[in-house]
């Protein structure tokens, strides 16, 4: 276990961190343009960061201790289909949600 001071002195550097993160972008750059080719990657960021969050929960769910979950892979599945094929983010997490509590009811 981390000792108390320590554990402020982490706290204290993250919320740092954060705030130097936000204000580069909020700050400094704040209502100037931000150069096409910026614009450009920060399109991908959600594409990027989204399946770094959510493929640890399918392929190893901390609700089942870490074994693959039906229920959870054929919600995943349905959410990734309903995206392609709608190309709606808010049809695609109802699909996925309404997939995923089906399951759970009907397969337990």
């Amino acid at each position: 276990m981390i000792d108390r001071p320590e554990l402020w002195y982490v706290i204290a550097a993250l919320a740092l961190g954060s705030f130097l993160l936000r204000f580069t972008f909020l700050g400094l750059v704040g209502d100037r343009p931000l150069p096409e080719w910026l614009l450009r990657h920060l399109r991908y960021t959600a594409v990027a960061v989204l399946p770094a969050l959510i493929a640890p929960m399918i392929i190893w769910p901390a609700a089942t201790g870490g074994s693959f979950d039906l229920p959870r892979g054929l919600a995943a599945f349905v959410t990734l289909a309903a995206g392609l094929w709608f190309r709606n983010i808010l049809i695609s997490i109802t699909a996925g949600a309404a997939t995923l509590y089906l399951a759970l009811y009907l397969l337990g």
